[in-house]
Order: structure tokens, then C-alpha cells, then sequence
């Protein structure tokens, strides 16, 4: 991105942002603040982790930093652009280009094969078939899956179902993939591997990570580890990750 179309005071190297971010939610009189004057940067290539208690707002959060939920305070930038100055198209369009995400649940449409989930955010973007389909099958061979590309979801395990679901986030070669307990539906071994293939091929790529998880162990090979307690993010130092 040319330094004239990035937002002012957001570093070039900068990939995602968020500044005195805040969140509360309303159900009638009632107010109910997840977090309030939140300050997070994560820069090119960069691997951050965030942990926390169930219900500290680490879904939310996450949420938030991928234009998938509005903020009540503060701002979020993404590839250096302010979000909340963004029609939903525009916000839309950036989503599918700048970031990648991994659920928990691998959210593959039943309906079609690995292959065509797989091509859908190419397609999403204005990409060719042919295109798609290439940038897609790459990415499937490199996580495994050259042989089940014709496959639909129900025909796969659950480790290739969130194989396929890290291929997908990847298909745009994104700046930054989230991912919220990518491998908290999996088995231990298995989780290991997605996991591992998932820092693999985000180094490869020179892409961020930024990895809502529980499991510490895990946590503790990314580059940084940020946990979330009452509304702050406190970065741990390697004892205490």
C-alpha cells in the first residue's frame, strides 16, 4: 500500500491496529462494558497470541479487529485504512483481501467440495475460475489435501476439515489471518498439527497471526503472548505465559 493512501500516525509495517478501542453492549437500560480504552498493534509477519478467562472478551475482541462486529469507542485500522470511515462494501472488500480467518468450527460449506470452499474468497474478490482454482489447489496440496480436493466436508476428518479451513484463510495471501480456538474442536495430536501447519505457512507467506486460544502450550510458540483480564490486554513474559 502507498504511503498516500495509508491513515496518518498507522506505520506502513503496521498490518493491524486497534486504538482505545472500547466495547459495551445495551439491552435496555442495562450496560454491559467488555472493554474500554484498549491499545493493540501487530506489525508484518508477526505472530501474537491471546489468552484469557471464558468470557473475558477474547471472541469479541477478535470480533472487532476483523470489522465483524462495530466498536462503541475507539478505532481500527486495517492494512493502514480506518475501518469505521469505510462503507460496508468497502469494509466488506477489505476483509476478504487483508485478513483470513479460522474458527473453531471450520464454518466449510456442506454443499460443495474442499476445493470450491477453498476458492471462494478468490471468486468473493472478482478473481478468474482459473485463477481460483489454481491459487486453491496449491494451497490444498501444501496442507495436505491434494487427494481429497473433490471431497466435501461431511467425506473429511475433523483435522482436514480445519486444514482446509486454514487453506481457505490463505487463498488471498492476506496480511493477517485470525483465528479464534482454531483447534479447540480437535483432538490433541491433531491439534498440534493444525497448528503447526497453520505458523508454517503464515511464515511462509510473511503473513500476521493473531491466534485467540486457551491453550497456553501453544500460545507460548508465537511470537508474543497478550492476555486479556478485565478489559486490558497485559503482554506476559515468558515465565508467566
Amino acid at each position: 500500500m502507498s504511503k498516500s493512501t495509508m491513515t496518518p500516525g498507522v506505520s506502513q509495517n503496521t498490518v493491524l491496529q486497534a486504538e482505545a478501542l472500547g466495547k459495551t453492549y445495551a439491552e435496555g437500560k442495562l450496560r454491559t462494558p467488555v472493554f474500554d480504552g484498549l491499545d493493540l498493534k501487530v506489525e508484518a509477519g508477526e505472530t501474537v497470541a491471546i489468552v484469557g478467562a471464558s468470557g473475558a472478551g477474547k471472541s469479541t475482541l477478535l470480533h472487532l479487529l476483523g470489522g465483524l462486529d462495530t466498536p462503541t469507542a475507539g478505532e481500527v485500522y486495517v492494512a493502514g485504512q480506518k475501518m469505521s470511515t469505510l462503507s460496508d462494501s468497502a469494509r466488506g472488500k477489505l476483509r476478504n483481501s487483508a485478513l483470513g480467518f479460522v474458527y473453531q468450527f471450520h464454518h466449510l460449506l456442506p454443499e460443495f467440495t474442499a476445493l470450491e470452499n477453498v476458492m471462494m474468497p478468490v471468486m468473493l474478490g472478482g478473481g478468474s475460475v482459473e485463477a481460483a482454482s489454481q491459487r486453491a489447489k496449491l494451497l490444498l496440496q501444501q496442507v495436505g489435501l491434494g487427494h481429497r480436493i473433490e471431497h466435501k466436508p461431511g467425506e473429511l476428518s475433523g483435522g482436514e476439515r480445519q486444514r482446509c479451513a486454514v487453506a481457505r484463510a490463505l487463498v488471498n495471501q492476506p496480511a493477517c489471518v485470525l483465528g479464534d480456538e482454531p483447534t479447540g474442536n480437535l483432538d490433541e495430536k491433531t491439534a498440534a498439527t493444525v497448528f503447526e501447519l497453520m505458523l508454517e505457512l503464515n511464515r511462509a507467506q510473511h503473513t500476521s497471526l493473531v491466534l485467540v486460544t486457551h491453550d497456553r502450550r501453544l500460545a507460548r510458540k508465537l511470537d508474543r503472548v497478550l492476555e486479556l483480564h478485565q478489559g486490558k490486554l497485559r503482554e506476559l513474559v515468558a515465565a508467566e505465559a
